[in-house]
């Protein structure tokens, strides 16, 4: 199959969008997924971030929905300037579920920029849920991007019906069926399985950067799911599909350990970031309350940084990471949790504070940088143990990890 979107049979007004922004080529999972999708299957997908998942999906599911107007002119718009006009009926006709605002109004944005301003909408937990169902009735949006508790009160209360839902997409989808999360997401397929159970009922999609064994089998228990497959319906023969992210993380990304005593770790930071000089930074701490004392610390060292941490006001946090984004600060300090659904390109470390037990969260972190074809480098800081444990999971991912050490103001290998 080319890699071009036109043999992808990708929409010419999508085609067209994308050349404004320079993307003229599928990448790998984009290639094995919009075929999949635009002929209506239902997918479970897993690559690594920055490999395109976002357009993965949204490309053929938007494309479904220009297909379905009736009017010749609506399914492919002359005027790539103009938003496309969709005509009336049920709606939404596509609901995408994501875990954290961020990530949300990243998805929706990029909505936007497919069938321009109007045709999507953001149903978040933290917005005036009066305000948001005024707006929902006024613009009767085809594309709702939503956390899972504020869809399924808007359900509950009537204010949502998805008797014309197309698909249903779950992005993050490890998170969403988390503990934390799953109830929510539970209940808000049971009402969609009971709002489309008269007609094909509605296609699924699951996709994250990582998709383990258990969080697979809670997808597939997913009452909109599971019933789709029980009554034979075609969207209920899933197909999953993987990329190689271990390629990615073996080609693009450079893996670093750099010992630490747990005591020294904040000034072995501080000694790195003086050695390396990132252009942008991101530094993780496994504990969420750990990342204002980082920043804090380097801050009062005059080192350029922010820091994200749980309970911090929406309106600072949206400010430190519009500050990391066009390049303000250099450096952004967060847990694993405050950093789910981030989407900043041009990062060119990542430098963590502790490894973590498991490979897909050594995957989530390291995936932040080597996006979009360019390098990136993996720093691993660590006492002991963790240094087996980071030993652990080189073998199970198959990398290299080059030790270094810092000498003389200068990150080196280390002398045999």
């Amino acid at each position: 199959m080319g890699s071009s979107f036109i043999d992808l049979g990708v929409n010419p007004y999508f085609i067209r969008r994308l050349a404004g922004r320079n993307i003229t080529e599928a990448t790998d999972i984009q290639k094995r997924v919009i075929p999949l999708l635009a002929a209506g299957e239902s997918v479970f997908f897993c690559s690594a971030t920055g490999t395109g998942k976002t357009f993965a999906y949204l490309l053929p599911l938007a494309g479904r929905l220009l297909a379905s107007q009736t009017a010749p002119d609506t399914q492919e718009p002359a005027d790539v300037e103009k938003p496309v006009t969709f005509s009336g009926g049920p709606w939404p006709r596509l609901v995408i579920a994501a875990p954290t605002f961020e990530l949300c109004s990243q998805i929706k944005a990029e909505a936007d920029f497919l069938l321009g301003a109007g045709n999507a909408a953001l149903a978040i937990g933290s917005a005036n849920i009066s305000r948001q169902i005024e707006s929902l009735k006024k613009e009767r949006p085809a594309v709702i991007v939503g956390n899972p508790g504020r869809l399924l009160l808007l359900a509950k209360m009537g204010k949502l019906k998805f008797r014309g839902l197309d698909f249903l997409v779950m992005d993050e989808a490890d998170r969403l069926v988390s503990d934390e999360m799953s109830g929510e997401t539970a209940a808000l397929c049971e009402i969609i399985s009971r709002d489309t159970r008269g007609g094909n009922g509605a296609g699924f999609v699951a996709c994250s950067a990582t998709l383990a064994e258990k969080s697979r089998e809670k997808l597939l228990a997913l009452p909109l799911f599971a019933r789709n497959a029980d009554n034979g319906n075609v969207r209920g023969a899933v197909k999953f599909i993987e990329t190689a992210e271990h390629e990615i993380l073996r080609q693009r990304i450079e893996h670093w350990a750099v010992f630490s005593e747990s005591r020294r770790k904040i000034i072995t930071l501080r000694s790195l970031i003086a050695a390396v000089r990132p252009a942008k930074a991101l530094i993780f701490s496994s504990r969420t309350d750990d990342a204002a004392k980082i920043a804090a610390a380097l801050q009062y060292h005059k080192i350029n940084s922010g820091g994200l941490y749980s309970g911090m006001d929406k309106k600072k946090r949206k400010g430190i990471i519009d500050s990391f984004r066009s390049g303000k600060i250099a450096v952004l300090v967060s847990s694993d949790l405050s950093a789910r659904g981030l989407d900043i390109p041009g990062i060119t470390h990542i430098i963590a504070l502790d490894v973590p037990a498991d490979k897909d969260s050594y995957i989530h972190r390291a995936g932040r940088t080597g996006r979009a074809g360019k390098r990136g480098i993996m720093i691993s800081v660590g006492d002991e143990p963790e240094m087996r444990r980071l030993a652990a999971l080189e073998k199970k991912l198959g990398i290299i990890v080059r030790p270094k050490e810092l000498y003389g103001g200068k990150l080196c290998a280390p002398e045999v």
